[in-house]
């Protein structure tokens, strides 16, 4: 449950902190005293947008801060999930707004993202305004309310596990389906061109032992010559180089013997005419090999320009390009081939996963069914309790495809006069009476609701006399399973707090402050007087007031 919302520099407010109790904490002051600044700044905890136009000084970030008691809430793992610090018992949310729009947010002092924050505050807190009568006309808040009371969490749960399976299948199948469509429109091409290039049977790295065969066989004469001519100057008959060395290693092998200082060249030079007797040998070898041979060349400049042309084609430039190319074409017939037996497989999966789903939605729907009219037996007698004593109202169901929810597409239907046609809740209904009927089913959902606290925001605008009391009434036994905190004008429903806070504004020379009071049983019953009477508090009133407070605690 909330225990205390600290303000500062918020709007009206300077620095403020409010604390709240267990049961029905009743919010009351004068028009525009900051009841709705209040519920702004906790809003800015739920997750709402921060507007830098709040902040009442523009020099220091505004700062709003709540503590929840969640000792009773299994909130543990989505603490976990989201890699929060988990402190048992407690939580402190925290919004800051920097004086250049710029927020910040923080669950127990870590930063959270806005989105985390707005989805934890959804396991704690629900305010219910005026605005919020909107709801009762939507399909999916209707849909919340049945699943609520059937209480079959872990079965919603499961579904959606069910039918987000099912529909990531039905992607990969259109996926599949699709892909084969596009691939056999081009499978004619996709064949020509993969034949063609199997067809020369290209070798990794092809190209390059090509190009340099192909420069050896073209120059085949000069190399030849250049090789001859290397050959002979290394150790030819006539003062070869290896000659001349051997003469330069004997000389100085004689002058080492009487000179210390040139020891070892002759080994040095013995050294390099081993190396340049293997040149020789090497190089004649080669010379012998060398052909002038057109016909190969011929053959090989062929195969070249095949390949230039192949590169050509399909913009690559070397022949690993090419190999790459034809696995590509290889991959995509292959896929043509077995796509076939694929799409069978994964529509055999699909229309399991189809029925495992569609199972589960049957009971789900089942149980909703069941929660309807239980629902229905509920609300007619409290809803006539609140003054619409001619009241009909009925669940119309509806099968739907299988969607995230289920396979249900429910309406509610209401009549508020006799002989009239059961019609949805926006054709029929007035303001102040879908005020009531929300009023209704928030008390028939809380007992199901794992809710801590629930905020009514003037909920019981236009409703006065025996109707108000009513309404007290019901939100003191809703207060009787969860905290509920109730901004009211209503003295009736005021009576039945179990705690009372008063709002109000004290003026300075330079500014406006909005504060407020917890009330002491005395100041209790002096502001339901006042709520009576207007400022002027006589005995008359004071003595009313009692009354209402005694006959709510009956």
């Amino acid at each position: 449950m909330l225990k205390r919302l600290s303000i500062s520099n918020y709007a009206l407010i300077d620095q403020l902190e409010i604390h709240f109790e267990q049961g029905l904490t009743i919010i009351t002051g004068e028009t525009g005293a900051g009841k709705s600044i209040i519920l702004g700044a906790l809003a800015l905890i739920l997750g709402e947008r921060a507007d830098s136009s709040s902040i009442r000084d523009k020099e220091r970030k505004t700062v709003v801060e709540a503590s929840f008691d969640i000792k009773d809430y299994n909130l543990k793992p989505f603490f976990d999930d989201n890699e929060l610090d988990y402190y048992d018992g407690e939580l402190i949310a925290r919004r800051e707004i920097n004086p250049n729009g710029r927020s910040r947010a923080f669950v127990n002092d870590g930063v959270v993202a806005l989105t985390t924050l707005r989805e934890l505050m959804t396991h704690l807190v629900d305010i219910h305004s005026q605005h919020s009568n909107m709801l009762l006309s939507r399909p999916a808040f209707q849909l919340s309310i049945l699943d609520n009371i059937a209480a079959h969490d872990d079965d919603l749960k499961e579904y959606q596990q069910l039918y987000n399976r099912f529909r990531a299948t039905e992607r990969q199948l259109n996926d599949l389906r699709d892909n084969l469509s596009r691939n056999r429109s081009e499978e004619d091409y996709l064949r020509f061109q993969l034949n063609q290039l199997q067809e020369i049977a290209l070798q990794p790295g092809e190209d390059d032992e090509l190009e340099q065969q192909q420069r050896r066989l073209a120059n085949a004469s000069s190399l030849k010559e250049d090789l001859w001519k290397v050959s002979n100057m290394l150790n030819g008959e006539e003062q070869s180089l290896i000659d001349q060395l051997r003469e330069v290693q004997a000389t100085l092998a004689n002058a080492e013997q009487n000179l210390s200082d040139i020891e070892g060249m002759g080994q040095r030079v013995n050294n390099s005419l081993i190396d340049l007797k293997d040149i020789a040998q090497s190089v004649a070898i080669i010379e012998e090999t060398l052909s002038d041979d057109p016909a190969m060349l011929q053959q090989v400049e062929d195969r070249l320009n095949t390949i230039y042309s192949l590169e050509r084609k399909h913009g690559v430039r070397t022949v690993n390009e090419l190999l790459a190319l034809q696995q590509d074409y290889e991959s995509k017939l292959s896929n043509i081939d077995c796509s076939e037996e694929r799409i069978a497989q994964m529509e055999q999966l699909l229309s399991s996963q189809r029925q495992e789903a569609g199972t589960l939605a049957v009971k789900i729907s089942s149980a909703r069914k069941k929660a309807a009219k239980q629902f229905i037996s509920t609300l007619q007698p409290l809803a006539q309790n609140l003054g619409m004593k001619n009241l009909s109202f009925d669940i119309n169901f509806k099968l739907a495809e299988l969607n995230f929810t289920g396979c249900d597409s429910v309406e509610f239907l209401f009549a508020f006069n006799k002989n009239q046609d059961l019609m949805p809740v926006k054709d029929t209904a007035s303001g102040g009476e879908i005020s009531r009927l929300m009023l209704c089913i928030k008390s028939v959902i809380a007992r199901s609701m794992n809710l801590p606290t629930i905020i009514f925001d003037e909920v019981d605008t236009g409703v006065s006399g025996e109707i108000a009391n009513r309404i007290g009434d019901m939100m003191g036994d809703i207060a009787r399973h969860i905290q509920v905190i109730a901004i009211t004008h209503l003295p009736q429903v005021a009576a039945h707090g179990t705690s009372h806070l008063r709002v109000f504004k004290t003026d300075t020379a330079t500014s406006t402050t909005t504060s407020v009071q917890h009330l002491s049983d005395d100041e209790h019953v002096t502001e339901i007087a006042r709520m009576l009477s207007g400022n002027e508090i006589n005995q008359a009133a004071l003595d009313n007031a009692r009354v209402l407070i005694n006959s709510s605690r009956c």
